[in-house]
C-alpha cells in the first residue's frame, strides 16, 4: 500500500487557505528633512498638503522639505510619508502652578510653533484623594486660537511616588508632552478661567521653543539604533520613493547621506530619487559632470534640470530641485496605467507653474541619458527622437533590466508583493505542506500578472517559474523557523529571468536579486501555471 504524501500530524497542521497576494502599491513617495513643527522621526502619512500644512506647519522658508512635498502634490502625488528631523532645536515648555512651587512639562515636537496648553481639575477625585487630579493637554494650531490639533486626557493621576497611575508613567505614552525634573510635594492648582471658579481655564506654553539650526548630512543620516533620520523609514508602510530635499536653498545633499539612503532604499525595494547639483547650472555644465559623477544605482533616479517654482513666501519664482516633482509626475502616470506598461518609459512632463532651470539641446538628452539621467520635459518635444527613462547607471555599465526604469519598478513591485504576500509562513509550522502552498499562492499570483500582459514571454514557461523545496529549506533551517522561496520572471525578454530570493525568519523578512541556473534545477520544482 503506498506511503500517504503526508502524515497524519502533518495534516493536522496544514494551514488554512491563504488569500491572493495583494499587488504592492507603486507611487508612494518618503521625504526626509526640516519641518516647521509636527514629530520627529516618526513617519506620518499625508494624502495632500493640506494634511502636511496641519500636521507639520506648511511652507517655511528654511524648509526644503515644505517646497518638496508642494510640488510632488501639485504634479500628481497621492500619497507622502514625511520623517521630520532636526539639528538641535527645543521644545516649548508648560508650567503648571502648586501651590508655591510647579510642576514643569515639555513638549515632544521642538520648535517654536509648537503652541500648547494644559487644563488641571479634580472633578471626580474624592477630598481624600488630595494626591490625584486630571490633567487635559491640547496642541493648538496657532498660539491663542481654539483650534485645537490633539488632545490628551489623563484622569486621576497621581504626583505620589509609586502609586497606581503615577503622573510620570502617565505621560509616558503621551505623544504631547513629558515631565521634567521631579515630582511636585503638592498635585497642581486648579486651572480657572477669566469668569471665576466655575469657569474652564487653560495654562498655555511658554516662549521658550526653538526651531534648531540647518540640517546637516548626519541629520539626514540619523541613528540606525536610535531609528532616527532615514532610519525611521524602517518602521514606516511600505514606499516606493525616497526623496531627500536639499539641506537648504544653495546646499546639496552629501554622498554619505545618498550612500545611507540607497541602502535602505535597497531593504526596502524603493528608488532614490536625486536632486541634480546645484553646480550644474548648465546643459554643458551637466553633460561634463556626470562623465565623473560617482553615485550609480538601478535603485536611484535623477532628472535635469532643476526647476523653477513661485515661492508664494518670497513672492517670487526660486529654484528648486526636481527629484520631488518628478515622484509626483511618476505617481500622476501610475494612475493612467499599470507599472509594467511601456507606455510608462514615455517623457515626464511638468504640470503648469513649474518651469526648467535650463533648456537641453537633443544633443544634451542624449548624452545625460547615455550618463543615466533623465531629462525633463515641460512640453511634447516633436522634434526629437524619444529616448527612455532610465535609472542612474550608465548606459554601457547595465542590462536593460536593471537600467530601463519601467522594467526595474515592475521588478521592484512583484519583489514586495511576494515577499509581503507570503509573510504567512512565518506563523505556522514549516514543511512540505506549506511548501506547496506558498508555490501555489506565488504561482497563481505570477499567472495573474502573465494574463494581464506584465511578461515578456508568450507562455507561462517562458515568464515565470517558482521554488520552494527541500533544496532550499534544509532541516537545519527548518529548525530555526526559516523558510526560502526563489522565483523568476521574465521582465524584458522571454526565458530571460529576473531571480529573487525571500528569506523569511523570525528576525524579519527579506528578498534579495540572485544568480541560479533554472535549468538546472528538475521540471517538476518548477511551478508555472
Amino acid at each position: 500500500m503506498p506511503e500517504p504524501l503526508f502524515s497524519d500530524l502533518d495534516t493536522q497542521r496544514l494551514p488554512q487557505p491563504q488569500p491572493p497576494i495583494a499587488r504592492a502599491g507603486t507611487a508612494v513617495t518618503a521625504f526626509v528633512g526640516r519641518a516647521l513643527k509636527g514629530p520627529i522621526n516618526l513617519p506620518t502619512t499625508v494624502g495632500s498638503f493640506d494634511d502636511y500644512h496641519r500636521v507639520f506647519g506648511g511652507l517655511w522658508q528654511p524648509s526644503m522639505l515644505s517646497y518638496a512635498v508642494e510640488q510632488y502634490f501639485e504634479n500628481g502625488g497621492r500619497v507622502g510619508v514625511i520623517v521630520r528631523v532636526c539639528n538641535g532645536g527645543r521644545a516649548t515648555s508648560l508650567s503648571l502652578r502648586c501651590g508655591h512651587s510647579t510642576l514643569e512639562l515639555i513638549g515632544l515636537s521642538p520648535g517654536s510653533r509648537e503652541y500648547l496648553r494644559a487644563a488641571v481639575d479634580y472633578d471626580g477625585i474624592d477630598s481624600a484623594d488630595a494626591d490625584r487630579f486630571n490633567l487635559l493637554i491640547q496642541r493648538l494650531r496657532t498660539a491663542g486660537s481654539e483650534l485645537v490639533e490633539e488632545q490628551e486626557i489623563f484622569r486621576r493621576v497621581s504626583i505620589a511616588p509609586g502609586a497606581d497611575r503615577e503622573l510620570t508613567d502617565a505621560l509616558s505614552a503621551s505623544k504631547l508632552v513629558r515631565l521634567v525634573g521631579a515630582l511636585p510635594a503638592q498635585r497642581p492648582d486648579r486651572t480657572l478661567g477669566p469668569g471665576g471658579p466655575g469657569a474652564v481655564g487653560y495654562a498655555v506654553s511658554n516662549s521658550d521653543g526653538d526651531d534648531g539650526d540647518a540640517l546637516t548630512n548626519y541629520d539626514l543620516i540619523g541613528d540606525a539604533r536610535k531609528g532616527t533620520g532615514v532610519f525611521a523609514l524602517r518602521s514606516a508602510d511600505p514606499f516606493n520613493f525616497l526623496c531627500l530635499p536639499s539641506l537648504a536653498r544653495t546646499s546639496d545633499v552629501g554622498l554619505p547621506a545618498l550612500l545611507v539612503a540607497l541602502r535602505l532604499c535597497r531593504e526596502r525595494q524603493a528608488m532614490l530619487l536625486v536632486d541634480p547639483p546645484t553646480a550644474w547650472d548648465t546643459p554643458a555644465a551637466a553633460v561634463e559632470a556626470v562623465r565623473h559623477w560617482p553615485f550609480h544605482s538601478e535603485n536611484a533616479l535623477m532628472f535635469y534640470p532643476r526647476l523653477l517654482a513661485f515661492d508664494r513666501l518670497r513672492g517670487r519664482y526660486e529654484q528648486f530641485g526636481s527629484a520631488a516633482a518628478a515622484a509626483g509626475m511618476l505617481a500622476r502616470a501610475d494612475e493612467l496605467r499599470p507599472v509594467w506598461s511601456t507606455a510608462g518609459n514615455e517623457e515626464p512632463m511638468l504640470r503648469a507653474g513649474l518651469r526648467l532651470a535650463a533648456t537641453v539641446s537633443e544633443v544634451d538628452r542624449i548624452r545625460l541619458s547615455q550618463g543615466g539621467v533623465n531629462v525633463l520635459s515641460s512640453g511634447r518635444n516633436r522634434g526629437h527622437a524619444h529616448a527612455s527613462l532610465c535609472t542612474l547607471l550608465p548606459e554601457i555599465a547595465a542590462k536593460a533590466a536593471v537600467r530601463m526604469l519601467g522594467a526595474r519598478r515592475f521588478a521592484l513591485f512583484v519583489m514586495t508583493s511576494i515577499e509581503r504576500g507570503t509573510r504567512w509562513v512565518l506563523f505556522v509550522h514549516g514543511g512540505a505542506p506549506i511548501w506547496q502552498q506558498v508555490r501555489s499562492q506565488v504561482a497563481a499570483f505570477l499567472e495573474a500578472l502573465e494574463r494581464d500582459g506584465a511578461f515578456a514571454g508568450r507562455s507561462a514557461a517562458e515568464s515565470y517559474f517558482v521554488v520552494c523545496d527541500e533544496r532550499l529549506n534544509a532541516p537545519a533551517a527548518l529548525a530555526r523557523a526559516q523558510l526560502r522561496l526563489l522565483f523568476g520572471f521574465a521582465v524584458s525578454r522571454a526565458g530571460d529571468f529576473e531571480t529573487c530570493l525571500v528569506t523569511h525568519q523570525s528576525a524579519g523578512s527579506s528578498v534579495r536579486a540572485v544568480s541560479v541556473n533554472r535549468y538546472a534545477l528538475p521540471a517538476p520544482a518548477i511551478s508555472a501555471g
